[in-house]
């Protein structure tokens, strides 16, 4: 086995070579089996990795299968977003995309033999009381009074299911396992269901629909899966995937494997509460920047490289544990830090004045990409008599710790000259419009020429040449690391999780490329947001900030 996809080893692949060692399987076929009810998510991403890069590692095949067993939620939109989330990450299906439905007569003929078996039986009891004769933990279920119907019944009745007659919720198809077992997936569970819905893949063809634990060992089976990988909540269900398969008359028994899903704080990793934050017009959407979908982190510059590392670095394991947003952050920085050019933008403008420039002074300054890398290429950057500072980089008063401009001091222009305040200029309200400055000549690229010690060096823009942006600064969605745990998820909202600020960025971003992370010298990593851009001005999303700031927040 050839080992190229660097992610480490863990206990699924020590299973596999132990599998491939005993000659059980002559080689690996696994299979990322999602629901087209919803955008993929960041936990989706690790089942991504783990189950394309073991196809990939062993020259075996990964099948992307459309769990499609519920119509009423699911549509061709999710299923395209899902396709294209798996291209982008950078991994291929082998063969054609799967689907569960490809598979609606095979299981229900599989249905009928469990039926002559008397290993199944038509249930008529109403949904609410399956549920109250299920039992609970420490109590035992009850039978239906119509567990004992006759093969030959139950046959007409699940004839009639599938043709029609009977409506919906009035009758189900469950297996005949064991009311009193003290797993509560084996007592009788349900494996077919009437819903009168269209079928984004057969059409009207079918009204009755399968369970997906009914429906996906068979799907594994017939596919040749030979390691079904899935998370712990699905343990128990393992009980019935073997069920099934030993009771059925199939020649392949895939065998399921559970590992710990992602759960990151300040996030949910819930498709069905990812929902209702769209539904509820909360968030723009399934690709809002503050959401974890896939989507989402490709809209607000994530690259498909950092999430892939980011599930390399987790790892595979069967132990649950909260993973910070940190580490999530520390991949895209890795990888921005290296491969994203220095631009110069001013999120929060004050205008400069140099009163020692003439009038109409212009200066094109040739600046590096890349500080400390001039051979990827630079950029011109005008400097004029007039320019853009961060308001946070200006204080009238001085104070020992701040390393930027003060009134009658000074500090360099990043890659230009040294200026010094002298004066400012408010309006009506007493808010500043204009700092008065005088600059250094003698300074570019170099020290002056006496003992003057310039301690801070601040970003800045042309005021003539400035591109006017607008900057969408994203925090995390929620307030509580584990909103999930609280009375109401909707109660934890982060109110500041989208600040939209008004600025300035140097001209060399009036081509900037649709999506591409760039990084603002001072200001953190950003990217183009299509979505909002409109011809007046340019859109920016924040990645991320230069520097964590997440031990602080958790604190």
């Amino acid at each position: 086995m050839s080992k190229i996809s660097g992610y480490p080893t863990n206990f699924i692949r020590q299973i596999i070579n132990k599998d491939l060692a005993q000659g059980i399987h002559k080689m690996v076929r696994t299979r990322f089996p999602p629901e087209p009810n919803g955008y993929l998510h960041i936990g989706h991403a690790k089942s991504i990795c783990l189950n394309f890069s073991i196809a990939q590692d062993y020259q075996g095949e990964c099948h992307l299968r459309f769990d499609d067993t519920n119509p009423a939620k699911e549509n061709l939109e999710f299923i395209e977003s899902i396709k294209r989330d798996i291209t982008w990450l950078g991994f291929q299906w082998n063969g054609k995309v799967r689907y569960a439905s490809d598979y609606f007569e095979k299981q229900y003929q599989y249905a009928i033999e469990l039926i002559q078996k008397g290993l199944a039986y038509v249930d008529e009891l109403s949904p609410t009381l399956i549920r109250e004769h299920r039992g609970t933990l420490t109590s035992p279920g009850k039978n239906s009074p119509y567990r004992n119907r006759s093969i030959c019944d139950n046959l007409k009745l699940f004839s009639k299911m599938r043709n029609g007659e009977i409506a919906e919720s009035a009758a189900c198809l469950r297996a005949k396992i064991d009311m009193t077992s003290n797993f509560i997936i084996l007592r009788d569970p349900v494996l077919y269901r009437i819903k009168f819905k269209e079928h984004h893949q057969t059409g009207r063809k079918w009204c009755i629909y399968p369970m997906y634990d009914f429906a996906h060992c068979i799907s594994d089976a017939l596919e040749g899966i030979t390691h079904s990988l899935c998370t712990l909540e699905f343990q128990d269900n393992r009980r019935l995937y073997d069920w099934i398969l030993n009771n059925i008359s199939i020649t392949v028994h895939p065998r399921q494997y559970e590992f710990s899903r992602l759960n990151l704080k300040y996030a949910i990793m819930s498709k069905r509460h990812l929902n209702r934050l769209v539904t509820e017009n909360i968030v723009e959407g399934w690709d809002d920047p503050r959401m974890l979908t896939i989507s989402g982190m490709r809209r607000r510059g994530y690259t498909a490289a950092s999430i892939r590392e980011f599930c390399r670095r987790i790892g595979v394991t069967k132990q649950e544990n909260m993973i910070n947003m940190e580490m999530l952050e520390s991949c895209i920085r890795d990888d921005l830090n290296t491969n994203a050019p220095r631009v110069m933008a001013v999120i929060n403008p004050i205008k400069v004045l140099i009163r020692n420039l003439p009038l109409h002074y212009e200066e094109m300054l040739n600046i590096p990409y890349y500080p400390q890398k001039h051979e990827r290429g630079t950029r011109v950057v005008p400097f004029t008599r007039e320019l853009y500072i961060d308001g946070a980089d200006f204080q009238e008063e001085k104070n020992k710790d701040f390393k930027r401009l003060i009134l009658g001091q000074e500090v360099r222009l990043r890659y230009a000259y040294v200026i010094k305040a002298e004066g400012v200029e408010r309006d009506a309200q007493g808010n500043i419009i204009v700092l008065y400055c005088s600059c250094d000549m003698s300074t570019m690229k170099k020290n002056p020429s006496d003992s003057r010690k310039i301690k801070g060096v601040i970003h800045w823009v042309s005021a003539k040449y400035a591109l006017a942006a607008e900057f969408r600064l994203y925090d995390r969605l929620f307030n509580s690391p584990n909103p999930l745990a609280t009375e109401d998820f909707i109660k934890e909202l982060n109110p500041n999780s989208l600040v939209i600020k008004k600025g300035f960025i140097e001209p060399s971003m009036r081509c900037a490329k649709a999506s591409f992370p760039y990084q603002f010298e001072r200001e953190g990593y950003f990217c183009t947001d299509n979505t909002h851009s409109v011809v007046t001005h340019l859109v920016f999303n924040r990645i991320v900030g230069l520097r964590n700031a997440w031990p602080k927040i958790d604190a």
